[in-house]
């Protein structure tokens, strides 16, 4: 026994070795820094920051490095790496209405109060491969078109401007506003407050959330959705301090923000209006956004008086099944030792075979009865 541990134990120690080998790859190639991974990859560096729960476009970065593009396994190592951090304090709420705007749509009015904003997107580009870009000696120039006058620095919300007609459903915090439920410390029940699922969706896998999206605008889900905006922009980080009694800005973050608008027909206490389905997500991560706030709108059907039959509506099924940290763990751990288990179950089966080939040959060895004549 001892033996057979110490062996294990080199073996998995020799293990870390041909990782290490692996991610650095062909030692003739230039090796990746950290840097160039956070400025050249930064919608992979969002998706690390959101599903690892942690803002830090560097350790994101490193994550990736390490995991070698493992985008799921880098999420481990952020959230591993968090639990090692000391609270403080909690910040101010973001008042993402001061977001400085870097791209701003709406599928929803073409004249836009304060305009469209394209910003940055893969939206209008051919998917066509650029083979310049393997041409590494000869550097990119990016040509940058001046704006030819400043953003409106009034850019309202769309469901503000909906707000405004009373066509919008109103959202209001609690009564006495108390502290947003904390799942990171605190055991989830069901069903699970708005707080709670808003908080599972943001750090939860995009392509299960995407899926979940898509299948709602598929007609799994009592949803016709418009976006009625998405912003990308930083948004300051302010904290009050005990000894001081005011706001301090800790600095600003990258974030991008989603109101899906959703028709309803109206109920007995309700008239018609519109509903919202939220989504707010780190970095430059539109598709993250618009497939939380598909979601979120889903799982309000309960408090529409709407049928909760597909899995976008039921919040055990999407809290318990985004989270792919969890979920990863689940499946992987199938790959370690089950020897005892598996000859548990070996045993079972070998003992049910022989118990149903005894039988066979029992019957086997009856003398068949001979059939009744038919009758004339």
């Amino acid at each position: 026994m001892y033996v057979a541990v110490k062996g294990g134990e080199a073996a998995i120690l020799a293990t870390h070795d041909l990782v290490a080998e692996a991610r650095r790859g062909d030692e003739s190639v230039p090796e990746l820094a950290v840097a160039q991974i956070r400025e050249q990859m930064g919608l992979a560096c969002g998706r690390v920051m959101n599903e690892g729960s942690l803002y830090d476009p560097d350790l994101a970065a490193l994550a990736l490095k390490q995991a070698q593009g493992d985008a799921i396994e880098a999420a481990f190592l952020m959230r591993a790496y968090r639990t090692t951090l000391p609270r403080f304090g909690s910040s101010e709420p973001l008042d993402t209405a001061r977001m400085a705007i870097r791209r701003r749509v709406s599928a929803t009015y073409k004249d836009l109060p304060g305009g469209q904003v394209l910003g940055p997107t893969y939206d209008y580009t051919h998917r066509l491969f650029d083979f310049a870009l393997m041409d590494e000696a000869a550097p990119g120039e990016v040509q940058t078109r001046p704006a030819a006058q400043p953003l409106d620095a009034a850019m309202p919300r769309v469901p503000d401007i909906l707000g405004a007609e009373g066509l919008m459903e109103e959202e209001a915090p609690p009564e006495g506003d108390p502290r947003p439920f904390d799942l990171t410390r605190e055991p989830v029940s069901f069903p699970a407050e708005r707080d709670v699922r808003l908080q599972a969706m943001a750090r939860g896998d995009e392509g299960f959330l995407l899926g979940l999206g898509y299948s709602v605008q598929r007609g799994f889900g009592n949803s016709h959705p418009f976006v009625g905006e998405v912003r990308v922009g930083e948004v300051a980080v302010e904290y009050v301090p005990e000894e001081l009694g005011f706001a301090v800005d800790l600095g600003d973050v990258t974030l991008t923000e989603c109101q899906m608008v959703n028709q309803f027909a109206g109920s007995k206490d309700v008239p018609p209006q519109f509903t919202r389905g939220y989504g707010l997500s780190f970095g430059h991560s539109e598709r993250k956004a618009m497939s939380m706030s598909l979601v979120d709108r889903a799982l309000k059907a309960r408090d529409f008086g709407e049928a909760t039959t597909y899995p976008a509506q039921q919040d055990e099924f999407v809290l318990y099944h985004s989270d792919n940290v969890e979920a990863a763990g689940f499946v992987e751990h199938l790959k370690l030792p089950h020897y005892v288990d598996f000859q548990g179950e070996l045993e079972l089966i070998r003992r049910i075979r022989k118990e149903r080939q005894e039988r066979q040959d029992k019957l086997a060895d009856q003398p068949s009865e001979a059939l009744p004549e038919a009758a004339e």
